[in-house]
């Protein structure tokens, strides 16, 4: 450690030697107190170390299977060597240039350009999901002239003032009102109501393929076909929200790819960063970007210091050849559907999951009722504040078969997996091995009985 003004701080090589205690007492005065709290009564306030692909390890050598990923943004798993490699190889390059081109940038810009079959032109780099979805607000806003942003009910697309206006959560949103005027919800999958509002004007329609945080939801068959013709019949912009989705996710690159459609703008990040790097990118048609962008005047209407720079911009090069050489998203669909009839299998053995639904490696598992007081004090878990199924589920995954999950925030009886890409088949059978274990541990409480 050293000094300053008398205070010992610490440097990098402290950090390895700080003890769990120490860890845990810092996150509660010094960072969340509250979710530290919570992590405690699910005893899942690990302090974790290292990490390689799928495996974690915790302080005290513990192993578990990471089935989270980072709600989406390890799709290569954790410290992926292609993405380290290319970043060691950018260490003595020039990080920022403000006067003057990165070629690292102009590279991934190109490469994701292409991966859209060059229908999507102009790109613009920024740090994470909630920053690329307020360029794509701001962006149709300056190319359309118009105000109206049209979101749907049960959407995440942020916590930023202007992404958490179109997020359709109550929850996230209360504290915070009022928001930004002039933003529209209507519900998600309903094409009559949306029409409604897209008769009236608007800037945009923003709109996750598969709703995430709002509980692994998938669209009505065709519904994106319909909003793709009803969004180029009233002139407003289609926003896709692919922060999640995007990647290989759902099993194919992009997910708007399996509604054989193309957004106007298209919002990236989590898994774009390798893991490793703070990531975003929207990417956009050439009109728009010309109407919003595309004077002297305006071309600096939008920008971010670290948005572009070489060290993202090399991991997000990584990412995408090693995503295609190793042919991952070909991997995410084969193992998704392997997953999803492993817990389809569970469903059919045990009156406790209600649905399993979702697309590739983005499933959600959702429980029929919430847990009472008896189960909770029987499972170690009764200061839990709320009687949340998921968040038993999820607890009983990592602290008796080491296996990482998380409840869905929006709908407490649902655990979401979203594991790395690179996932094996193997790992995948110990997770269905482990939650038909604990179903069948607790089918003397009629939550999970046996059928």
């Amino acid at each position: 450690m050293y000094e300053n003004k008398g205070y010992k701080l610490y440097d990098i090589d402290d950090i390895d030697c700080m003890s769990d205690d120490e860890v845990k007492t810092i996150n509660h005065n010094r960072l969340n107190t509250k979710l530290t709290e919570l992590l405690k009564i699910l005893d899942c306030d690990k302090v974790y170390k290292d990490a390689d692909n799928c495996v974690i390890k915790d302080s005290e050598g513990n192993e578990y299977i990471d089935f989270l990923g980072a709600y989406g943004a390890m799709n290569l798993g954790s410290n992926n060597p292609h993405v380290v490699h290319a970043l060691d190889k950018v260490r003595n390059k020039l990080n920022l240039a403000f006067i003057g081109l990165n070629p690292y940038e102009a590279g991934l810009a190109e490469n994701l350009v292409k991966l859209t079959d060059n229908q999507l032109q102009h790109v613009f780099f920024c740090n994470s999901g909630s920053e690329s979805v307020e360029s794509s607000l701001k962006m149709a806003r300056a190319a359309t002239g118009k105000s109206r942003i049209i979101y749907c009910r049960n959407s995440y697309h942020g916590k930023s003032f202007g992404a958490l206006t179109v997020t359709g959560q109550a929850h996230y949103r209360q504290k915070f009102e009022p928001l930004i005027p002039d933003m529209i919800e209507v519900p998600y999958g309903n094409i009559e109501e949306l029409e409604k509002e897209l008769a009236e004007g608007a800037a945009a329609f923003i709109i996750e393929p598969i709703q995430g945080e709002g509980g692994i939801i998938t669209p009505p068959q065709n519904y994106f076909k319909e909003v793709r013709e009803l969004c180029t019949k009233h002139e407003v912009l289609l926003i896709l929200d692919e922060v999640q989705t995007g990647f290989g996710r759902t099993g194919t690159f992009f997910a708007y790819e399996q509604e054989n459609i193309v957004p106007d703008i298209l919002c990236l990040a989590k898994s774009l960063g390798g893991g490793i790097m703070p990531m975003g990118a929207c990417i956009s048609k050439e009109w728009v970007y010309q109407k919003a962008y595309g004077e002297l005047s305006t071309c600096m209407l939008h920008s971010t210091t670290f948005g572009g720079n070489t060290y993202a911009c090399a991991a997000g090069i990584a990412t995408i050849e090693t995503i295609v050489k190793e042919d991952l998203v070909k991997e995410c669909k084969e193992k998704g559907n392997f997953l999803m009839e492993g817990l389809n299998n569970l469903k059919e053995r045990y009156y406790g999951i209600k649905e399993v639904r979702g697309r590739g490696l983005m499933v959600g598992v959702e429980f029929e009722n919430n847990i009472d007081d008896t189960l909770k004090e029987a499972n170690g878990i009764k200061e839990l504040p709320f009687n949340s199924y998921g968040a038993y589920i999820a607890s009983g995954l990592i602290n008796e078969y080491g296996i990482v999950t998380a409840y869905s925030t929006n709908n407490m009886n649902l655990i979401r997996l979203e594991p790395p890409l690179t996932i094996t088949y193997d790992q995948i059978e110990k997770l269905l091995s482990a939650l038909g274990n604990l179903l069948l541990e607790n089918s003397e409480f009629d939550i999970c009985n046996v059928k």
